[in-house]
């Protein structure tokens, strides 16, 4: 480690009890989970949290995502419907984030709500992510480590790419196995509506909540990832392209389609999804090495995952605001 760099922590008990320490601190802790690696802060602190939207250059009006161990901490912190309890037990610990009503006496931060009357709550699957919330004992604000607006991170060398020093330190646990970030669900009395699609895909809960109420991006931000343009390189990116222009760096979804890369030789889209952030940081960085203008990726099918996959490549390709 230099000052120009994080400390990089190994994913054994040494690692994670360091990690716990400067988060103790009010540090900044980039951790790995399932779905991609995310930027932790005491949740209960101001100023910890103060430096998670500092860091990022994360409008403040975009609230975080709060980490916590398991539906007993949640519970501490939020008012969890029937509903609420049943996909909670259905898909917890997992890529599913749960926008529930604050519950008097929460104690979390006002910044990681964004001034609003809720709160969104995952328990991730990640063991490391898991050992960490253990052994530092209490939630964890952590949206996506790096820049905001930006692609998000699936490796630690993503994360020092985006944030170097402004993270104090990062759990390297190897590349995410998700590679989206969580799906968002408020659960209401009766029905079920859907902020973000996510790692979790749709067909999974409709199969117990029946049809979602689709609000991905509504007038007022309620959730994260719910900006129009959001998860962008840093050059031009072309959804849903023959890839026929020589003059860009081109991604297939499968090999028979060609390009640079290729999402899943075989069209899954699992891999699909796994690979997508980095993939998109490799062609940006190859765009940038050769100076081609852009980035064209081949259309991805709107099913299962791939409904969150294009869900991330609309808004990586929206005008930049």
């Amino acid at each position: 480690m230099t000052k120009d760099q994080p400390e990089i922590l190994l994913e054994d008990d040494a690692g994670v009890a360091r990690a716990a320490e400067l988060l103790g601190e009010g540090r900044l802790v980039a951790l790995p989970t399932e779905t991609v690696y995310g930027l932790a802060a005491d949740a209960r602190s101001d100023i910890a949290c103060a430096r998670i939207f500092d860091a990022k250059g994360r409008p403040r009006f975009n609230p975080l995502i709060v980490h916590v161990s398991d539906l007993a901490a949640a519970e501490a912190l939020a008012a969890v419907s029937p509903l609420a309890r049943d996909l909670a037990g259905a898909f917890w610990p997992g890529p599913l984030t749960l926008v529930l009503p604050l519950r008097e006496g929460h104690g979390l931060s006002p910044l990681v709500t964004a001034g609003l009357g809720t709160v969104a709550l995952r328990v991730p699957a990640h063991p490391t992510a898991q050992a960490l919330l253990s052994a530092f004992g209490g939630p964890l604000a952590a949206p996506s480590a790096n820049p905001s607006g930006r692609i998000s991170p699936t490796t630690a060398a993503h994360v020092v790419e985006g944030l170097g020093a402004q993270v104090a330190a990062i759990l390297d646990a190897g590349p995410c196995a998700v590679g989206l970030e969580s799906t968002i669900l408020a659960p209401g009395e009766a029905s079920v509506r859907l902020l973000r699609e996510g790692g979790l895909p749709r067909d999974a809960i409709e199969a117990m909540t029946g049809p979602l109420l689709d609000d991905t991006t509504p007038g007022k931000v309620q959730a994260p990832g719910q900006l129009s343009s959001h998860y962008a390189p840093s050059v031009p990116l072309i959804i849903n392209s023959d890839l026929s222009d020589g003059h860009a760096v081109t991604i297939g979804f499968t090999a028979a389609d060609g390009g640079d890369l290729s999402l899943s030789q075989s069209g899954d889209l699992v891999e699909a999804a796994a690979n997508l952030f980095g993939h998109l940081h490799a062609a940006e960085t190859l765009a940038v090495s050769e100076g081609k203008p852009a980035i064209h990726i081949a259309p991805v099918p709107e099913t299962g995952l791939g409904r969150a996959i294009n869900d991330r490549l609309r808004r990586a390709a929206a005008p930049r605001t």
